[in-house]
């Protein structure tokens, strides 16, 4: 479907830009090298080639031929026509055909009031200098488009930027010459200083100036008749009917041309809506982030003081083979300085040797204990786990993370407050050695957790991140616990917490490090999973969009704000970057390389401050350009993926990621060859 899209897109910007001569240009009129022929060279404006040469021929004394070329115009092709009426007299329109199947109303009534249609070619290209492709097409869809408008054929042509005969020099000779062969008389028009009452072939274009020129002309008492060129000639029309095939064609070339202008119209401002929504959106990022870090240093006269959160703490850790990473999680959770806190593995099915090292700690720590259950998926696991918390505040954590020691103990302390049921910590990237953790490090820091200060200060916060989140016990319990009717358990949560009047806040100072995928396809796999679970949430909980109360609010920001900026945006983002590619090629290159610096540049300096927000360092900020032509358009292809999945009803299943064991933050700082500890032992 995808691939589809592009494909008409890309089809309808090289039309679009072929007739505007962007692509294959001939638009201007390269410099004479040689002249016309001698033959040909008697002032005569009408040129017929045959086999012993080319013959002209002239209009007789007292006729005037009127020629308007370009149009047919909607300003000035019906003033022309009444202005040819009052006169009683016929005129030849040679006509772009572009323009011809953009406003067939206009191109019937020149045929209806008894005028004769020319061919000037589809786009007004050169023929000169146009390649055989284009010169071909400039004629041939000329014609189509006159069959579908008219149902008629013309066999007069005036070549686009000549006027008098010996002007058809240089290459516009064996042009003319290709046109005669496929039957075509070619026109060109009488010198301005010869005598209207001698005979005249007259040339005007469809403006203000040929409106008056031709007025004037036709006051002119001494030209007995102003006539066609077929009618000058006192031979038939050179316009002939079309068998019902041919308008059949020509209709079908009528309506691309309709939809393609329409599409081209709805690209633009598709363009325009992409690019104000994405700086939007880094500019709500930085206010609100502002707003955030100062609320955070701020006291405000009148709030309550809080106490701090001493009380015990359960920790649920859900594991489905995840033998590289247990030990280093659980090792960090014991390393906590939170006094008092119970440390739950459920280990969900395990194939592996992730419930026997997990027991081998529970052996020697008694703060730990492993439960083993059939494997049911993470909502089971972790709903397995709360019913064995002894304590009223749960914290989840992924079986992949490292807690800092202080995470802990920071992460409940927003808890102290009674209206808040759940906090998210902040989450960083362990594994970020490699070009792809490095992506994914500047996302997490830019697109995840700045959202988060976002949505802490609109007080919208949708999702507590499975990796670190704090929960009170009652509050997962009036909620039904962990649900699995989502793919994603952690926003499927925290929307039912919202809507069930619970507050969740967001805890900077938490900092939990997980492992990410370190392939492509890991990558895939489970972005592909979360905004898949996203939107199955979001369709779950869209009844909070007209809720009342702090689950209304909710509802209605963080809904819009997930349509807009992750799924409206990324589904328009394919079109915009082939419209930016297409500039780029083949309109102003340098308008193009503005525009993407530009947004760059907002880029760079919105990371470069959520960077010195999560004190981490700059050098990284190297890989955001290149992070613009491969890791972006992957994100933004899950999500058409995911969306279509959705809209035809697939149910996805879920997606485990195989681990390294690469959370760990001291892996950071360490050389790549130094000998690592077993990440089964214990810590040092």
């Amino acid at each position: 479907m995808l691939l589809l899209v592009l494909l008409v897109v890309a089809v309808t910007l090289l039309f679009e830009g072929w007739t505007t001569h962007q692509v294959d240009a001939a638009r201007t009129k390269p410099p004479c090298t040689r002249p016309i022929p001698r033959a040909a060279d008697d002032g005569k404006p009408l040129l017929r080639f045959g086999p012993k040469g080319v013959t002209t021929a002239a209009m007789p004394p007292g006729t005037v031929a009127l020629t308007f070329d370009g149009g047919p115009d909607p300003v000035w092709t019906p003033r022309l026509l009444d202005l040819l009426r009052r006169h009683q007299a016929r005129a030849t329109f040679f006509v772009y055909g572009k323009d011809a199947a953009r406003h067939p109303k206009l191109l019937r009534r020149i045929l209806y009031e008894g005028h004769e249609i020319g061919s000037y070619t589809y786009s007004g290209g050169d023929l000169g200098v146009a390649s055989a492709l284009r010169a071909r097409l400039e004629l041939s869809l000329t014609q189509t488009a006159l069959a579908g408008a008219a149902g008629v054929n013309t066999r007069l042509l005036l070549l686009p930027h000549t006027t008098a005969a010996d002007t058809l020099c240089g290459p516009q000779w064996p042009a003319a010459k290709r046109a005669a062969e496929q039957g075509y008389l070619v026109v060109a028009s009488d010198y301005k200083d010869r005598k209207p009452w001698r005979g005249l072939v007259s040339q005007h274009s469809q403006t203000d100036l040929g409106y008056r020129e031709a007025q004037d002309l036709l006051r002119d008492r001494r030209v007995q008749r102003f006539t066609t060129i077929s009618g000058g000639l006192g031979r038939p029309s050179f316009v002939d009917a079309v068998p019902v095939a041919d308008e059949v064609k020509g209709a079908g070339l009528i309506w691309s041309k309709k939809l393609g202008q329409a599409f081209l119209t709805v690209m633009v401002w598709t363009l325009t809506l992409a690019g104000t929504l994405g700086v939007l959106r880094m500019l709500l990022f930085t206010v609100f982030a502002r707003l955030h870090v100062r609320r955070l240093h701020r006291y405000r006269p009148g709030a309550p003081r809080l106490r701090e959160v001493r009380d015990p703490v359960t920790v649920l850790v859900p594991a489905y083979n995840e033998e590289a990473g247990i030990a280093s999680t659980v090792y960090s959770l014991l390393a906590s300085t939170h006094p008092h806190f119970q440390i739950i593995v459920i280990d969900d099915g395990s194939t592996d040797a992730t419930a026997d090292i997990a027991e081998s700690i529970a052996d020697a720590d008694p703060r730990v204990t492993v439960i083993r259950q059939p494997n049911g998926g993470k909502p089971s696991a972790l709903n397995t786990g709360l019913a064995h918390a002894r304590y009223d505040i749960v914290v989840m954590v992924d079986a992949d993370t490292i807690f800092e020691p202080e995470a802990l103990a920071r992460l409940v302390q927003p808890l102290a407050h009674p209206a808040v049921g759940a906090v998210s910590g902040n989450t960083k990237v362990g594994n970020r050695r490699s070009l792809m953790g490095k992506w994914q490090h500047l996302e997490y820091v830019l697109g995840f957790n700045l959202d988060r200060r976002m949505f802490e200060v609109l007080e919208c916060m949708p999702t507590v991140p499975g990796a670190i989140g704090a929960f009170r016990r009652d509050a997962l319990m009036g909620v039904g616990g962990v649900s699995d009717e989502t793919l994603a358990e952690d926003t499927d949560l925290t929307m039912a917490l919202w809507r069930a009047g619970w507050r969740v806040v967001y805890e900077q100072s938490a900092v939990a490090w997980t492992e990410v995928p370190g392939t492509l396809r890991q990558l895939w796999r489970q972005r592909y999973r979360w905004c898949y679970g996203t939107l199955q949430s979001m369709w779950k909980h869209r009844r909070a969009v007209v809720e009342v109360g702090p689950a209304g609010r909710f509802g209605r920001r963080v809904l819009l704000y997930v349509t807009l900026f992750q799924i409206v945006l990324p589904l328009c983002a394919p079109v915009v970057d082939m419209f930016a590619l297409f500039g780029a090629l083949f309109r102003d290159p340098v308008e193009a390389a503005l525009v993407w610096f530009g947004f760059l540049s907002v880029q760079l300096v919105t990371a470069a401050y959520a960077l010195r927000l999560d004190r981490e360092r700059l050098r990284v900020l190297w890989v955001l350009p290149l992070q613009q032509f491969v890791y972006r358009q992957l994100m933004y292809l899950v999500v058409i993926h995911s969306v279509t999945t959705a809209l035809l009803g697939t149910r996805l299943k879920w997606h485990s990621m195989k681990r390294a064991g690469t959370a760990d933050p001291y892996l950071l700082e360490a050389p790549p060859d130094e000998t690592r500890r077993s990440l089964q032992g214990s810590r040092p």
